[in-house]
């Protein structure tokens, strides 16, 4: 059944129309075949009432005690009449032979001119083997049947039955191309019209909640993101509303932490300025020495805290980047401290947060340079996506932690330097940047020993505007 259901809405959405089409449609099948059962009993009923009206007319032109003796020579193996002295009490009264009667007897009342009580017992159409024709045989036979037993009262109050057998020259249409000029019309022309109205109405329906899901994952790259437009049926513009409320909400939640901590940071610093000033006057040197780098630490946990949060918080708008300008000066500014970085490859320019991205890749050089003293920075760039591989001769990371040490305040001591100043702040803001991209960033252990930080950004980035 999975294969059948489609994952899309709309693609589910056409297949219950079509579904439900289908279904009615066959549900209302049933007239076409009464209507093709009534065109085949149709000339059969007009023949036996009109040879019924002809022998009545011959048997009242006769003395009456001819009348019965002549009933024998006027029937036939295929058209049996006879005397009756009461006419059948249970007579069949469904919808079928409710219009085969009434052909009947109007045929019949033409015929004689007058008309006279008749009582239909038996009018069915019938295959080569006897047997009623149903559905299927009435489709596989070209010349079907009528099989009537019919009783009609004389003027003399007397009544005849007749048992007659009638075919016909054929029916107007040949089944099979009945069958197929049915098929073809009702359904197959009905199915592809539904799908394709299917298709475009439910896709104009569905274009709002597309928008909808567009916004939400422009939502995830970039906060600030423009709102979405008010318009359109009620259910959408509620929808939209609260999009656009959630959104706010969450700008105001982001921008209220940001504040939050930039005063908490204003609020510290002052003390631990005070605190270095009471520490200088120490005469303890040790003491002093201890003091002095435990403050330090406090006073950069709070910057580092600080700076990873407005970098999450970006409001930057996508620009063409030049991407091997931005790593040159991150090769020289290394360089310019005493490092080793290697450049190898160029790359074409990228749609990117410019601000973002130079901050991502300068903590992952900058932990390149730290755990392993040269990097190689590795461009490898095509059509689809650009990537950026920035290696170490470091330690590298257990594997099991490869993921561990991209989350906020995670560092591996065991295997990395312990004496960074580091807060395990860098792989978690290169990683927010590289999810703001739509790419990713991955660790992995390189044989010859050290790390590899593979920055993946693709070129298909969808505008925010």
């Amino acid at each position: 059944m999975k294969w059948f259901w489609p994952r899309s809405l709309t693609g589910r959405l056409v297949i219950i129309m079509v579904i439900g089409m289908l279904a009615a449609q066959i549900m209302t099948g049933t007239i076409w075949f009464d209507m093709r059962y009534g065109k085949g009993m149709e000339v059969p009923t007009r023949l036996v009432a009109s040879e019924l009206a002809l022998r009545i007319r011959l048997l009242q032109s006769l003395p009456a005690e001819q009348q019965v003796a002549t009933l024998a020579r006027i029937s036939s193996p295929h058209f049996t009449i006879q005397q009756i002295a009461q006419p059948t009490e249970a007579t069949r009264n469904e919808t079928r032979h409710q219009a085969v009667a009434t052909l009947f007897d109007n045929v019949l009342e033409q015929q004689l001119g007058q008309r006279l009580p008749t009582r239909i017992l038996k009018a069915e159409l019938q295959d080569e083997k006897g047997d009623e024709s149903g559905f299927f045989s009435l489709l596989r036979e070209s010349f079907p049947e009528g099989h009537f037993v019919v009783q009609v009262q004389l003027p003399d109050q007397r009544w005849l039955e007749i048992d007659a057998r009638e075919g016909q020259a054929g029916l107007s249409m040949a089944p099979l191309t009945a069958l197929y000029d049915y098929l073809m019309r009702i359904y197959v022309l009905r199915i592809i019209a539904i799908v394709v109205i299917a298709l475009i109405v439910v896709r104009l329906v569905m274009q709002p909640l597309k928008k909808l899901a567009n916004a939400a994952e422009r939502l995830g790259e970039n906060i600030h993101s423009p709102p979405l437009d008010v318009a359109g049926p009620d259910e959408v513009k509620q929808a939209a509303q609260a999009f656009n409320i959630m959104q706010r909400k969450l700008i105001d939640s982001i921008a209220e932490r940001t504040r939050f901590l930039a005063a908490v940071s204003h609020d510290l610093r002052s003390p631990i300025t005070r605190m270095k000033l009471r520490t200088e006057m120490l005469k303890d040197e040790t003491a002093q020495t201890k003091f002095r780098k435990d403050l330090d630490e406090m006073e950069a946990m709070v910057t580092s805290t600080l700076h990873f949060v407005r970098n999450v918080d970006t409001e930057e708008q996508l620009r063409n980047v030049d991407i091997n300008a931005l790593l040159d000066s991150l090769k020289i500014d290394a360089e310019e401290v005493g490092s080793h970085v290697k450049l190898n490859g160029k790359a074409q320019p990228l749609p990117a947060y410019a601000r973002s991205l130079r901050r991502c890749l300068q903590n992952l050089l900058e932990n390149a340079i730290r755990y392993g003293t040269v990097a190689n920075i590795d461009v490898i760039d095509s059509t689809d996506a650009l990537k950026i591989v920035i290696s170490d001769q470091g330690p590298g990371i257990p594997p099991e932690l490869l993921e561990q040490v991209m989350e906020p305040f995670m560092r591996v001591e065991g295997s990395r330097n312990a004496h960074t100043g580091g807060f395990g702040l860098g792989l978690s803001i290169a990683r927010t940047v590289a999810q703001a991209h739509r790419g990713t960033l991955t660790l992995r252990n390189r044989e010859a020993g050290g790390l590899d930080a593979i920055l993946t950004l693709p070129r298909t980035h969808k505008n925010n505007v």
